[in-house]
């Protein structure tokens, strides 16, 4: 079975890739397998200057998924590319690098010192993160500020930049329209949702930060749908990268399905670290079954004879 695919104008070995902030920088999974088996691993996220991240507690456990409030902790994008890239540079597989700022000009200096590091194909906006000029609203939140931070980046940088989207914004396409509409040349759908867990006990929130990011199986569902959504509306003009809830080959063929060109396993990895080789094993088995020879027959699947959405309430 063929599993490659071209994105971008870059060929992947197969569509199976792990999420920032579940695998770190690559590294650590050595010690399980080779990453080289991998299509893609997008890094855990870059900022201009280092961050300390949020005081604990920092993660709780919730049924079928976690909770983080990590809050972006990174040696910041010169470290990385003095102690960190050079170890990368070494594995065979593409590198998509994570970004996000506080401004549209930390966003932008980030990605250009990027720039000359080839192992990096790509650039994942992570515009979840507040916009401090603009009081403090994450830049997914906004049309305009999103499309002018990706006009500007795109109109900066000579690699392929896709965006992560927000599921807090109750309607995912308009901010993906916007993406396209600026250039963007992939859609990352979904970041983490918003939710948070109280201690019975002490009667106060797990989290220091009292709300997180909820992650895992439980928000399948809901990433799923915003896929297809995507895939609705934009499919024809820019692919889509689904996130969210993958844990095994049933749900990452439903991204798939929906219209994901490919997949990103998040936090399966602290749970499963092995899923992500699992999950490149049972689609080949699944086209198999299918009689399907290549994997883009598979994208989008889902929607062939169905009518226009309707609201089941």
């Amino acid at each position: 079975m063929n599993l490659s695919i071209k994105l971008f104008g870059i060929e992947f070995k197969n569509p199976v890739w792990v999420a920032s902030g579940t695998f770190g920088y690559g590294l650590e999974a050595l010690e399980l397998y080779d990453v080289s088996k991998l299509g893609a691993i997008v890094t855990k996220g870059l900022s201009l200057r280092p961050r300390q991240g949020n005081e604990p507690n920092r993660i709780a456990e919730t049924p079928c998924g976690m909770l983080n409030s990590i809050g972006l902790q990174n040696p910041g994008v010169e470290e990385f590319l003095k102690k960190i890239y050079p170890k990368i540079e070494k594995l065979n597989t593409h590198f998509i690098a994570n970004v996000f700022g506080e401004t549209e000009e930390e966003y932008l200096e980030v990605c250009m010192a990027l720039e000359g590091a080839n192992k990096i194909v790509a650039y994942e906006l992570n515009v979840s993160c507040p916009n401090v000029k603009k009081g403090g609203l994450a830049f997914g939140h906004d049309l305009k500020v999103l499309g002018n931070l990706v006009s500007r980046i795109k109109g900066k940088v000579k690699k392929p930049v896709l965006v992560k989207l927000s599921p807090n914004t109750g309607e995912v396409v308009p901010f993906g329209r916007v993406c396209v509409e600026n250039g963007a040349d992939g859609l990352v759908a979904i970041n983490t949702i918003v939710g948070m867990k109280i201690d019975i006990r002490t009667k106060k929130p797990v989290l220091s930060t009292v709300k997180g990011g909820l992650s895992g199986p439980a928000i399948l569902p809901i990433a799923v749908r915003m896929v297809w959504e995507l895939y609705q509306a934009l499919g024809e003009e820019i692919p889509i990268i689904g996130v969210g809830g993958i844990f095994d080959t049933n749900s990452a063929l439903e991204h798939i399905l929906a219209g994901a060109s490919a997949i990103q396993v998040g936090t399966a990895n602290f749970f499963d670290p092995l899923s992500p080789l699992g999950i490149i094993e049972g689609i080949s088995q699944y086209m198999k079954e299918q009689g399907i020879e290549r994997f883009e027959q598979l994208v989008g699947l889902a929607h062939h004879g169905q009518q226009a959405d309707r609201c089941p309430c």
